[in-house]
């Protein structure tokens, strides 16, 4: 059952198991630099609004239609990731395991194949895990490194869907989510007692860190950042593929949001360069626990927006400025929730 909370989506598998419930939002966040350099994560500037399509039946395309699920506004200047978290079971101490597969216009984002049905790790892992993987920021073009999600309008050509098939049909994003098999997951995470469970803190849950225009837009490769795609720790038939849900997340371009709506789409965000001027913090993510994929060929060989647009002769980004973060916060994967860092004496 998928259902729409908070500007959040929520996949819950009560047949499956009691904690087997995960719920992704989509953060709003600057847009890097599109210039080669890598940067290390930008912050998230909340929560996308989300709004049923079939709510808006009268002003959407046909396809949002047919396809179902949920919508959400983006300006160009802005980039979008991806928050999952995994509901926590106390008694066993751990949050419930997902695999969960991201694709945007049917192209998928760790491969860059289309989409297909079910778990695939033959040739490549096209899918991630939660909660290992605590969010996504972009398309996996190498062994640490991911190109960010950014909006353009779907048919100019830059979206990844049209650089890998040569089409602009889908647009928006496709999420497919498949919960740990039962007697696995409590085979594999038996119940603590009662005084394991008095030491035990640790928890996978992260803060939320005039002119004619196209409502249908597609995400596109923007700017290098460092981000680790991790490799699945456990066996693929762990996966229960007879209990899965799948949701269509369709963009629509902020202009026409409130045609469609009669609501404003949030402010546009700060530029790279605005943010970094007034000293806030960027953020790297640690994790010595998990192995990383490879990367795409596939998805490594599309060229971002900024280097398209020159091919083009066309200017797709009004402000794409280098910058050189200074405030970098280093995040843990160990971290607990609560924890507050102490102070170490020089």
């Amino acid at each position: 059952m998928i259902e729409l909370k908070n500007n959040s989506l929520t996949f819950s598998f009560p047949e499956v198991h009691p904690s087997a419930c995960l719920t992704i939002n989509f953060q709003r966040t600057l847009r890097i630099p599109d210039d080669d350099k890598e940067y290390p994560l930008p912050p998230g500037l909340g929560r996308f609004p989300l709004q049923h399509v079939d709510d808006y039946s009268k002003h959407v395309p046909a396809s949002w239609i047919e396809h179902g699920g949920v919508m959400l506004p983006m300006y160009q200047s802005e980039a979008m990731w991806i928050n999952f978290h995994s509901d926590y079971d106390i008694d066993r101490a751990t949050s419930y395991p997902f695999a969960i597969k991201v694709a945007t216009g049917k192209t998928n984002a760790v491969t860059g194949s289309e989409w297909t049905r079910g778990l695939n790790r033959d040739p490549k892992q096209d899918y991630v895990v939660s909660p290992e993987q605590p969010w996504l920021d972009g398309y996996c073009v190498e062994e640490g490194l991911i190109r960010q999600f950014v909006a353009m309008p779907l048919g100019a050509g830059y979206t990844a869907e049209e650089q890998v098939t040569g089409k602009a049909e889908h647009g928006g994003l496709q999420i497919a989510v498949y919960p740990m098999r039962r007697e696995i997951y409590e085979r594999r995470f038996p119940k603590c007692d009662r005084e394991e469970l008095a030491m035990e803190s640790t928890c996978y849950y992260l803060d939320e860190k005039g002119p004619t225009y196209v409502a249908d837009m597609g995400l596109a490769p923007g700017g290098r950042m460092r981000q680790e795609i991790y490799r699945d720790p456990y066996d693929l038939t762990d996966w229960d593929p007879d209990h899965s849900s799948r949701c269509f997340v369709h963009i629509a371009n902020s202009m026409v949001w409130h045609q469609i709506t009669g609501e404003y789409p949030p402010t546009t965000p700060p530029t790279a360069q605005e943010y970094t001027r007034a000293g806030l913090p960027w953020f790297e993510w640690y994790d010595d626990k998990n192995a990383a994929l490879k990367g795409s060929e596939k998805l490594s060989a599309m060229k971002s927006v900024a280097t398209l647009g020159k091919e083009k002769k066309d200017v797709p980004m009004s402000e794409n400025s280098p910058v050189d973060p200074d405030n970098v916060v280093i995040l843990h994967s160990d971290s607990r929730t609560g924890q507050v860092r102490e102070f170490r004496d020089e």
